[in-house]
């Protein structure tokens, strides 16, 4: 009996770098559909692509239609396998540039999330000096979790990665950048809410439904030591203030982040000359191979900003 064989892929051609990176827009906006703005080329030579992809490899990496899109199990390693490529063709590209004395390409940088609002946090003006240093980079900033941008600066999707300080890992460089002021806070339901909250401790905080975040965090360290019981869990800011404005429960926010619910009457701060804690943030980038000019520059532009004063406007 003969069996049916199966397409193998051979050398990687400019084509195939083409279509991965089709389908790794596909798979990032969640869509053909939704890729059509991302790539500027309508869906349906985005659908021919991805077939084209699937012929290539002899896989069948989506699934879609009525159900919406999904990977398939080969789809999700290729996606990773995509992943990994694209950003050793990257590095390759920033290393020639390097011989030549250049900076070009592409610079992805990873922040955690909500940062923009916090006053100490000077990205915007380090980004600023980076386009006139650098105008030929292109910029991608990406927004993450903690852990996300360890990983993704280590396995080299992102040149940078900003991040509050939790751990320190060997194949890390760590630049220290601003801080964050991070507060308990009520709902306006909770019991606790209003002009006269009495006092509580740390003690006196486990009797409380709290919320804290799901993954190895300055947030989680902080709990953990103080032996706080997660009633609910959160995997971002706005995962924690969502549990926090149903009155249900306690949860710790940036102040910066907060201060528009406390402004709308919607949270309040319980006690925070005690129940408080500090964030340091931190600009990382791998060590090995050693980063392209783009990424020391980028850097560099990072500390700059956040050692010298900065003019946020009249106040």
């Amino acid at each position: 009996m003969k069996v049916k064989s199966r397409a193998v892929l051979g050398q990687i051609s400019d084509m195939d770098l083409r279509l991965l990176r089709v389908f790794r827009a596909v798979v990032d906006c969640g869509g053909m559909a939704a890729a059509e703005l991302e790539l500027n080329i309508g869906t349906s030579t985005v659908s021919r692509h991805i077939k084209d992809l699937e012929t290539r490899l002899g896989l069948t990496l989506c699934r879609r239609g009525r159900a919406g899109f999904a990977l398939t199990a080969e789809g999700e390693q290729i996606y990773d396998q995509t992943t990994q490529l694209l950003a050793a063709t990257e590095a390759f590209r920033s290393g020639v540039d390097e011989i030549h004395q250049r900076m070009g390409g592409q610079l992805h940088i990873a922040v955690f999330d909500k940062t923009a609002s916090n006053p100490q946090a000077h990205i915007a003006q380090a980004i600023a000096l980076f386009t006139q240093l650098a105008p030929d980079v292109a910029l991608n900033l990406h927004v993450a979790t903690l852990t996300a941008i360890e990983r993704g600066v280590l396995d080299g999707q992102y040149q940078i990665g900003i991040i509050p300080g939790h751990r320190s890992s060997d194949l890390l460089d760590y630049a220290p950048l601003f801080d964050e002021a991070m507060s308990l806070y009520c709902g306006r339901t909770h019991p606790l809410f209003g002009p006269n909250p009495g006092t509580l401790d740390w003690e006196g905080l486990r009797q409380h439904r709290f919320a804290g975040l799901g993954y190895h965090s300055p947030n989680m360290e902080v709990t953990q030591a103080q032996r706080l019981p997660r009633k609910a869990t959160g995997f971002d800011q706005e995962s924690i203030a969502t549990l926090i404005l149903s009155g249900q429960f306690l949860g710790f926010l940036p102040d910066h982040y907060a201060q528009s619910f406390v402004r709308a009457d919607l949270m309040q701060a319980v006690q925070p000359d005690v129940l408080r804690y500090d964030c340091h943030f931190f600009a990382i980038s791998r060590r090995s191979p050693q980063p392209a000019r783009a990424t020391r520059a980028f850097q560099e532009c990072l500390v700059q900003a956040h050692a010298a004063p900065v003019d946020n406007g009249p106040q």
